[in-house]
């Protein structure tokens, strides 16, 4: 029986494979569980149909990460911290932190483990930190930390 791989069945094949199996395991494993279809011209134009709308949807959303991307590159996100005796930053803002504020301020989500650059911010001045916004586009984002002036 010859059947078409609509998902990766271990030790059988991988999704888009035409498979040749038993009548047995075909008609009673395969088929009956989503693994496969029955080869036919229709299953056969379906599958490509589907992986044609998979490839447009990817492209669209590799195109929206791109665009995304840009966006990104002209934010600036400026925190105020407090300075030591010897002028050194205070504690430290972390990606957690980024992350929220861009929620906040922009009304962007982006998640936190998506950043390329997983050290916190301690020094003043200005840092860029990357983020994987798709696979293979990634977005940076300005931050840029002033001394908190004390009003006494």
């Amino acid at each position: 029986m010859k059947v078409l791989l609509v998902k990766d069945l271990k030790k059988v094949g991988k999704r888009g494979e035409i498979i040749d199996v038993s009548d047995g395991y075909g008609a009673n494993y395969v088929i009956p569980q989503g693994y496969g279809k029955f080869l036919n011209e229709a299953a056969l134009k379906e599958y490509k149909d589907n992986v044609a709308a998979e490839k447009a949807t990817e492209e669209k959303n590799k195109e929206d990460a791109i665009n995304f991307a840009k966006k990104l590159d002209v934010i600036e996100l400026v925190y105020e911290a407090k300075a030591g005796k010897s002028g050194v930053m205070i504690g430290s803002i972390s990606t957690k932190h980024i992350a929220q504020k861009l929620k906040d301020e922009y009304e962007y989500t982006i998640d936190k483990r998506k950043f390329i650059d997983k050290f916190p911010v301690n020094a003043f001045g200005y840092t860029k930190l990357r983020i994987e916004l798709y696979k293979g586009v990634v977005g940076i984002i300005n931050v840029k930390v002033i001394e908190k002036k004390d009003g006494k």
